[in-house]
């Protein structure tokens, strides 16, 4: 990364996450604590406002602005694909939200270039009632409202169960939403594209603190470990 993309970064982490102390700005950069010093000596050097408390952390003077965004080819390029890729995949209203994004940040650059002419693009859509559903799902999890779906396995079974919805995932092709569910008492996995249907439960989310994303992210990987450290193939 060249310097000036770097002290770049550094502005925007100190400005999103004032006051930042120097050993976090070190970590979140992939830069020693010492080139942290150099890079605020740089910046001050240079007109930015940067003040440092010790034991806080560094900040911003409340009226600063950056300059307008100079953003190289790829990395245009990486911001289009990244707006088409969700556009593609997410429900109309997070898409549109990704296109509003898109403008505004066009209007920030620098002489940004023509969307269109962005080499890598993203092609394909999503069938209206998946986006439907993750309409649904997303707004269910923003509210923690509990939802009963009646869904299609694999296997040709239908069943319907309570869940609470906790998060959505995103696999290239297929979103699945992570659940506690109810019926087995215990963290499941439901393929958007099988949901049938989904209504809002009467019942209240639960109450139960063990029932979370950073808990059901937890779980994830101690399954994914499990997995893989029986899988004779993978072990080292």
């Amino acid at each position: 990364m060249r310097k000036a993309d770097r002290l770049f970064q550094l502005v925007n982490l100190i400005r999103a996450h004032q006051p930042i102390t120097a050993e976090r700005l070190a970590s979140r950069v992939g830069v020693s604590v010492r080139s942290i010093y150099r890079y605020i000596d740089d910046l001050s050097v240079s007109g930015i406002p940067i003040y440092g408390t010790t034991g806080v952390g560094y900040a911003l003077d409340a009226d600063f602005e950056l300059p307008p965004l100079a953003l190289n080819r790829l990395e245009w390029d990486a911001l289009v694909l990244g707006v088409e890729m969700l556009a593609a995949a997410a429900d109309a209203e997070l898409g549109a939200a990704a296109r509003a994004l898109l403008g505004k940040i066009s209007a920030s650059v620098v002489r940004p270039p023509n969307p269109d002419s962005a080499a890598i693009r993203a092609l394909g859509e999503m069938s209206g009632r998946t986006r439907l559903h993750l309409a649904a799902l997303r707004k269910a999890i923003e509210q923690a409202q509990a939802l009963t779906i009646t869904y299609a396995h694999a296997d040709g079974e239908v069943s319907r169960r309570l869940v609470y919805p906790l998060g959505l995932f995103y696999w290239g092709g297929k979103w699945t939403v992570g659940t506690w569910c109810e019926a087995r008492g215990a963290y499941r996995d439901f393929r958007v594209d099988r949901i049938a249907a989904i209504i809002p439960a009467e019942q209240a989310f639960a109450d139960n603190p063990a029932i979370d994303l950073r808990t059901y992210m937890r779980y994830q990987q101690d399954q994914w470990d499990s997995r893989v450290g029986t899988d004779s193939t993978l072990s080292v």
